[in-house]
């Protein structure tokens, strides 16, 4: 049975594929979360992230921009750009506590990434989480 860890990993594999030019993933997700076996209420779960990344994407992105260090956003490897993209996402518009969403970009970021990327995606999404906290 999938977990809402799985249902998130599903979804940074469809930014990545979304990332590396594939526009139309989005007609092609219920395909794809049934191949990974992701299915009823964490394919809810995945679809409501996927979609409200999609929403928001500008507003995701504008906030890891900005908490950048020393690094062009067109830089970032896919994988790190999805994550991130997942984890900003969940930072600013869920009401998970901070800690869990980060924890679970690390976690994905430990999967996908390099051996560099959850020391990295920890540190942009804590300064997003920080930022949100404050205001």
């Amino acid at each position: 049975m999938a977990t809402r860890h799985h249902a998130r990993m599903a979804v940074v594999s469809l930014l990545y594929a979304y990332d590396l030019g594939n526009g139309a993933i989005a007609d092609h997700t219920d395909e794809i979360l049934e191949e990974k076996k992701i299915r009823n209420k964490q394919k809810d779960f995945a679809l409501t992230l996927f979609d409200g990344v999609m929403a928001h994407l500008e507003e995701v992105d504008t906030a890891i921009v900005k908490h950048l260090k020393e690094w062009d956003f067109d830089r970032l490897g896919s994988i790190e750009r999805a994550t991130l993209r997942l984890g900003a996402y969940e930072a600013l518009y869920s009401d998970l506590d901070s800690a869990v969403v980060i924890n679970e970009a690390i976690e994905v970021a430990k999967a996908f990434g390099t051996e560099q990327s959850p020391k990295f995606i920890n540190g942009v999404l804590d300064a997003i989480a920080r930022e949100k906290a404050a205001s």
